[in-house]
Order: C-alpha cells, then structure tokens, then sequence
C-alpha cells in the first residue's frame, strides 16, 4: 500500500479493477478436498473452496464463468484482454515518444500473440532495480506467489532455487532455516537497524562489538544477509563506544591457559572498585565459572573478610561447592575467616603471583567487561551503576562468548534465554512455541534437557581447541622476549657470575638441567 500511494502521489485520478471478489468462490467437492492438502508450520489445512494455481481452476472458473454470462454476451458484455502498467508522468511521455518511431524491424519478425497470464499475488511483487527493495523480496514473491523474476540465466536460476529451499512464507513474515537447523525470521530496513541498536545499545545490549552484537541477533531469532557488516558499522558509528573503548595490551610472557572439564568446578573471585557511592554501596564483588563463564556479582558497601564468606555461602548453596577457587592475595581473601570458610567446605584457594593478575585473567576479563558496560549504559550520573548492575549481568550472561561458542545462560539452563525484544519483534519461538500445550511443552523442555549434556561436551571442545588457538597465535606474536642460552657449565665454584647487570630488566627466568655447586655463564640476547 505504501509503494501504491508514492507512486500514484501527485496523481489527479486513479482507476483500478477490483477482481479480489472473483477468488475463492467455487466450491469444491468434499471428496476432492483432500486433494488440495497442504502443510504449514501449523499443521496439515485442505482448500474447501477452489483455490488459483492448480492445473484445472482456469478451465473451472471459465466454465462458471460462461454459464452466468453466456446470455449476456455479445449484448451487454464485451469480451477482450488487457494489461495495465502504473507507470509515472515523465514515464509515459517518454514511452509515447518511442512509439512514435518507425520500427525497421516490424516486417522481419513474425508477430507472437502475447498468452501469458499473471496472476493476483504478482501484483504484491516488487521491482528488483528498485533499491528500497527488501533483499528478500525474490524469495518471498517465489514463495507466496511461484514469482520469480525475468532474465536469470540458468547459473542464477540454479543458485536461485537452491538458496530459496531454506525459506519458506508464513504470512505475513518470511523465515529462513538457518545451518544450524533454527528458525529466524527476515527482517529488512529500518527494522533490521532498530534490531541491531537494541541488541548494541539497549537495555540487553552492554554496547558489545561487533561480532557479539551480531551473534546476538542471530541467536535471538532474526536473519538478514548484511548483519555482520552492519554490525561493524554501527559500532564504527557508535560515539560511546568510540571514546570509551580501550586498547588491551598484549602480554610479555607466554599464555599457559586453565582448562577446566566441569561446569562449577572453578570460580574466579575478586572485587571492583572504589565506585562512586550508589545506594550505599561502593564496591562490586564478582565470581566467575572458568567454564561456562557465568557470571555473579554483589554491589557491596565494604570489602572485608565477612562481606566475601557471605556472598561465597550463598554462592556454594546455589551452585554447588567447587573444587578450587582462584583469587588475587588481597587481604579480603588472605584471611583467617576466609581459610576456615575454605577448609570447611573443602575448597582449594588458588592464589594468583603478585604484580601478575594473569593467573586469575578471567575474573579480571570479566571486570573490564563489567566495567565498560556500566560506564556506557550509566551516562554522565555515576551514582546509579548500582541500579544498572542485574542489568549488566543479564547482558553478560545472555552474550555469545568466543571460548566456548555459546551464552552461558544456556550452558547453565539448556535452554536459550528469550529476551523482551524478540517478543516485540516476534521471533519464531514467541509465534510457535509459546503456544504449546502443556504436554508438548513438557516434552520439548525433555529434549533440551537431554541435549545438554552434548553441549557441555561441545562447549568444552570448543575452550580446548580456542586456547590452543590463541596461545599459538599470542606466542608467536611476542617481541620483546629473551633468549637465554646457556654456555657452559663449570664445576668447583658456587658463586653464580651473569656476563651482564640484567637486573632490571629480567625478573623471571627458567633454567633448565641446572647442577648445583657450579658456574654458569649466561648470555642474554634480545630477538
């Protein structure tokens, strides 16, 4: 309707046919109904009246059409065929300008009577030059009316047609199977734009890059072809993002990852802060699973001993007792409370090198991560991060994370977790499978249930061969590195002599096969 009305704006008359009334008005046999089936995501439907497309309904609707007005023919009715173009003022002069032409060829080709019918759902297609086109106008016009546009030639036709296997028309949206066998509806326009700016901006967003905004929208339920890169610009555009992004620097020594083989069985605990007072409340105390990389955390007024055994006993009643727990060697964690709360339950208290917070990386990452999106989504008035924390976490949990390719909400719930956008926007899961009856219902949580178990596995396979990844590429990328070569070793002297002062430049080194009570010479080359 909105194309109808630009393209007739400025127009003093407009004429139509209304032929919609003729469709659907011949009754069909019951017998023969059974012939018309068809399946839909909803269920298996028959035709009670006799629908266009089918290889008899012409020679039908002209039969009944000849038995109504075989009298009037030739006396009040006149009988001809016609085309109608919508085409715009400057359109038709030019086209009355070429028909003036003499055409030299109007003698050398045989005139062709012209038989080709078009029928009521063409009138819905839309120009493919046309640039506000939807990218998926072909296939939904294939799908809701067998259209498809003139002039492919056969490799186009071919891909065509198998591209258009994975769509299918659920008036009045398009949706795609994606590889991953999940449904996602297709969006276009300024829907897509308003999408991707909720997921990045949002209330769930966390003002993510990229690619995290983009697995995002995939894994809520909505497609379109350009995300990726629509993705990267809005964050390119995205003036928070711009002056609040920090440049990480890349470590000096190499990477000697932790992996961990269970959900629960590791957490990584440390504090944020001094913040400005929000409610009361000053510091932040966060937990992290090293493997499913779920995240909790506590706004708190202080960061004593007690406040840490509170929040680690309400953690253990929740989740389980782990087997270790990493932390930094503040005093809120190397403490006498603290080492009984340990001993009591039996946790290990892995403590990280001093002045190297790498050993605990991951609760670290998820601080900055935290952090950055609390100060994007706070604004200019600091004083309510406390309010936008349960906010931040739900964005940190529902988040597409790249060790393990998945949301930790799912790791944890077997299940993905359905936010108000995609509601709003009605993605497949809120038009289908919020309609379940209770026993379906049931049944579909058993399956998910049931495959979480391979998802874990999967989960963990996919942290093993990421750190493999990236500790290859990290180790090679390091430049500032030492060689340490050692060149002889002589007996009979204990003192340790360096042929240099690297003193204040080396504070860690290995040796290897060393002998005791003897001379090593040591030489220090830099790559």
């Amino acid at each position: 309707m909105d194309q109808m009305l630009k393209r007739l704006a400025g127009n003093e008359y407009y004429c139509f046919l209304d032929g919609f009334s003729g469709y659907f008005q011949i009754p069909i046999d019951p017998k023969d109904q059974e012939k018309t089936t068809f399946t839909c995501p909803y269920g298996t439907f028959a035709y009670k009246r006799m629908p266009f497309g089918l290889c008899n309904a012409p020679g039908t609707f002209q039969r009944c059409m000849m038995a109504i007005v075989h009298d009037m023919k030739e006396q009040t009715i006149e009988e001809f065929d016609f085309k109608v173009i919508d085409t715009k003022g400057a359109e038709n002069y030019a086209a009355d300008h070429l028909s003036r032409f003499e055409n030299p060829y109007e003698n050398i080709f045989d005139p062709k009577e012209i038989n080709e019918t078009f029928p009521l759902e063409s009138l819905n297609t839309i120009t493919h030059q046309d640039p506000s086109t939807l990218w998926f106008a072909d296939f939904a016009n294939y799908h809701m009316g067998k259209f498809i546009i003139k002039g492919m030639t056969t490799q186009q036709k071919q891909k065509f047609f198998k591209d258009a296997r994975h769509y299918f028309w659920d008036d009045p949206y398009l949706f795609r199977t994606c590889p991953d066998q999940i449904i996602r509806r297709c969006v276009a326009g300024k829907e897509a734009i308003d999408i991707l700016n909720a997921y990045h901006s949002g209330p769930t967003g966390g003002y993510y890059g990229a690619n995290y905004t983009a697995k995002k929208v995939f894994d809520s339920g909505f497609y379109w072809p350009t995300i990726y890169k629509d993705a990267f610009e809005l964050v390119k555009r995205c003036d928070s993002c711009q002056r609040q992004d920090k440049i990480s620097q890349k470590d000096e020594m190499p990477h000697n990852s932790i992996q961990v083989c269970q959900i629960f069985d590791v957490w990584g605990i440390d504090f944020m802060g001094l913040f400005p007072s929000s409610k009361g409340n000053k510091y932040i105390l966060v937990a992290v699973d090293y493997f499913s990389k779920w995240v909790e955390a506590k706004a708190l007024p202080t960061n004593g001993a007690r406040v840490v055994v509170k929040f680690l006993k309400s953690l253990f009643s929740r989740f389980g007792t782990p087997k270790a727990i990493i932390s930094d060697r503040g005093t809120h964690f190397c403490n006498d409370q603290f080492a009984r709360v340990m001993s009591k339950y039996g946790v290990t208290n892995r403590l990280s090198t001093a002045y190297h917070p790498q050993t605990s990386g991951q609760v670290e990452v998820t601080n900055r991560g935290l952090k950055r999106i609390l100060e994007r989504t706070v604004g200019e008035n600091r004083a309510l991060w406390n309010d936008k924390l349960e906010d931040a976490l739900w964005v940190f949990r529902t988040a597409i994370k790249t060790h393990v390719v998945c949301t930790p909400y799912r790791l944890v719930y077997g299940k993905a977790c359905h936010l108000p956008l995609e509601l709003e926007h009605k993605a497949f899961w809120a038009l289908k499978h919020a309609n379940f009856d209770l026993k379906t219902a049931g049944d579909h949580r058993k399956l998910q249930l049931n495959e979480l178990s391979e998802l874990l596995d999967q989960a963990y396979e996919n942290s093993l061969i990421y750190k493999e990844r990236t500790k290859k590429l990290h180790d090679a990328k390091i430049k500032n590195a030492f060689s340490m070569s050692v060149i002889k070793c002589c007996s009979s002297t204990p003192d340790l002599r360096f042929s240099r002062d690297y003193s204040q430049v080396i504070e860690v080194f290995l040796c290897w096969n060393f002998c005791p009570v003897s001379k090593i010479f040591i030489s220090f080359d830099r790559f």
